[in-house]
């Protein structure tokens, strides 16, 4: 009885000195943005990334333009993840000023598979009997110029729908704009004097 009043009297006093060793460590106000590279060399924010401790158990989320801010204690291990991107890790320095700005730079994580040839044909030696079967033309008379059209090319460019990279973008833009508004009160423009003035002068404009 009196070891087990001993140990637990040791495991309160280390409690109390880890707690104690905490408390007096300096609380600083971490700010930054997350920013990324696409293939383009293009530099663009990146929203929905997480920003955590995994020791104290908080952390927060990068909103629309790829911003941040949270409280951290010096010394902390800061962890940055997000999907499709390689993870990193920040340690808040000893001595630094309360307020912290960084910028985070995450590299897309990238795994290429091995090309796959899907063919109609059971086999390559069929493919090829096939092919040399064709009657292919060798010149150029039978394309439909009006397919070459320069202005017909753009607009097949301009209304082409978004390929994976920029539907992944565009989605998690609309989820984090969806978590910063979750507690914002919502407006509604119809309730607006500025906007209804501004309408009126408009129709005042377009009579004159």
């Amino acid at each position: 009885m009196k070891r087990i009043i001993i140990l637990s009297a040791f495991f309160l006093f280390c409690a109390s000195f880890v707690s104690q060793a905490q408390s007096q460590r300096r609380i600083i106000q971490l700010s930054g943005v997350v920013l990324s590279e696409d293939q383009n060399g293009d530099i663009y924010q990146l929203p929905g990334t997480h920003i955590y401790v995994p020791k104290a158990g908080r952390g927060a989320i990068t909103n629309g333009v790829g911003f941040f801010s949270m409280a951290v204690l010096a010394g902390d291990s800061v962890v940055i993840s997000a999907v499709g991107f390689e993870r990193q890790y920040y340690i808040v320095p000893e001595h630094t000023s309360e307020y912290l700005t960084v910028v985070i730079e995450l590299v897309e994580d990238v795994t290429y598979l091995k090309e796959v040839q899907v063919m109609a044909f059971p086999t390559e030696e069929v493919f090829k009997e096939a092919i040399l079967a064709l009657n292919i033309p060798t010149d150029n008379g039978n394309i439909d110029r009006k397919n070459l059209n320069q202005e017909l090319l753009a607009l097949m460019l301009k209304t082409t729908p978004m390929d994976g990279p920029a539907n992944q973008r565009y989605y998690l833009d609309q989820w984090a704009a969806s978590q910063n508004n979750r507690y914002a009160p919502v407006m509604n423009p119809f309730l607006n004097v500025f906007n209804w003035a501004k309408f009126f002068k408009s129709l005042k404009q377009d009579k004159k």
